[in-house]
């Protein structure tokens, strides 16, 4: 696989901004009532940490659209992965600026800093250079741990990885594996079943699969812009409108 994985790092001594996704569910008093994705990140954190790195860890949560949302921040995902981790946690209230780069600077081998939501700032989900760069400014290497949002082109995910040495975690490099073995070797009778909320953001993905796969299977959400378009009656608050000439030339 001619991607960098952490074996390719030596990580002694050295700063990792890593991106994990801590976007957990919580109730309405702000507990968290699934750390799933928390445990998930366990494995590359550990192992950076045993090999003598700081860690500066990056996430968003919800959909704050740019703006300060006291409801979605970060305090009870810090409070969970200490308890997980078995060590302290910092964490500061932002994610850019010259606070969160001196608390950064100032980490010792071992210890770990919890950024501030990324989409608090709206320049994270528009991949802005800029913000981008303030970000890498956090890490001497940049690990990708974000698997479920690796597929968006944000300042976190893609941006930051012109400005730094970037590697993927354990979890991100067997799905590359994975699905590279697939999608260029599958076994027949090739299927695949794909899920999401939105039909304009797997225009790409389905696309390219109907060209490889025997069956795709359509879920989730965007479903129903597909049985629309097959002449069936649905509900409106799943309904793409808009794609829905789309969904019947792909069928």
């Amino acid at each position: 696989m001619s991607k960098l994985t952490l074996d390719d790092l030596n990580v002694e001594g050295k700063r990792i901004l890593v991106r994990v996704d801590f976007n957990v569910p919580q109730d309405d008093a702000g507990h968290i009532t699934d750390d799933t994705r928390i445990r998930a990140a366990l494995p590359t954190l550990n192992d950076l940490l045993d090999r003598g790195a700081s860690l500066v860890l990056m996430s968003h949560l919800g959909r704050p659209r740019g703006a300060v949302h006291e409801g979605l921040r970060l305090n009870a995902i810090r409070d969970r992965l200490e308890q997980l981790l078995g060590r302290s946690v910092q964490k500061v209230d932002d994610c850019v600026g010259s606070e969160v780069l001196a608390a950064a600077r100032a980490l010792k081998p071992g210890e770990v800093l919890l950024l501030e939501n990324l989409r608090f700032h709206a320049e994270e989900e528009q991949n802005d250079p800029d913000f981008a760069r303030s970000l890498a400014q956090l890490g001497d290497y940049y690990v990708n741990d974000a698997f479920g949002a690796a597929h968006r082109a944000h300042a976190s995910t893609e941006g930051v990885a012109h400005y730094l040495k970037a590697a993927a975690c354990r979890l991100l490099a067997k799905e590359i594996e994975v699905l590279g073995n697939a999608l260029d070797n599958p076994e027949r009778p090739f299927v695949a079943i794909l899920g999401g909320a939105k039909v304009a953001d797997k225009i790409g993905v389905i696309k390219n699969l109907l060209s490889k796969v025997d069956v795709l299977i359509i879920g989730g959400g965007m479903g129903w812009t597909f049985l629309k378009a097959k002449g069936l009656e649905v509900g409106d608050s799943l309904l793409d409108e808009g794609r829905i000439g789309l969904a019947a030339e792909l069928m």
